[in-house]
């Protein structure tokens, strides 16, 4: 699948059927958003392309017959460059050194966190969903230019915590 014209893409993971509303409010403006699995609910998905396009992977917590025609991976083109999403880093099946992808997208830590080795950018958004292991709630963002784009992540300040 190809997305030529994408200006803006959003990044999730691990929401574990909670969607807050500081997540579609950092979500604003996308054209696009990723979700690295861990989705929960179905509903998620739905409430989700209300924003923008959404590509999805199923996660651990996603299992049961509803959830049969997620994929664990995707690869798709985006701006110009080829992202791979998965939801557990340690499942990736191909040998980085030879692949052609720009950016792998995980999610399963729900640990923020972007780093390029060999020449691939490795993006975890974090966590979306309920607060774990005392992390942050964050997302992460991509704004695309003409032959680069600018990854970030995105801490959200929940109401009532000291994120």
């Amino acid at each position: 699948m190809d997305y030529p014209n994408v200006t803006k893409l959003g990044v999730l993971s691990d929401t574990h059927g909670l969607l807050r509303s500081e997540v579609t409010k950092a979500l604003e403006g996308v054209e696009l958003i990723f979700h690295a699995g861990d989705v929960g609910r179905m509903q998620i998905l739905g409430e989700l392309e209300r924003i923008a396009p959404v590509v999805a992977v199923r996660g651990n917590v996603d299992a049961g017959p509803q959830w049969r025609d997620l994929p664990l991976t995707q690869t798709l083109q985006v701006s110009g460059f080829w992202f791979h999403i998965l939801h557990d880093l340690n499942d990736l099946n191909f040998d980085v050194k030879g692949a052609a992808y720009d950016v792998v997208v995980s999610g399963h830590s729900h640990q923020p966190k972007i780093e390029s080795r060999q020449g691939i950018l490795f993006l975890n958004p974090g966590s979306a969903g309920p607060r774990r292991f005392k992390l942050p709630i964050t997302l992460a963002r991509f704004d695309f230019k003409k032959d680069s784009f600018h990854p970030r992540i995105v801490q959200l300040a929940i109401e009532g915590s000291a994120a």
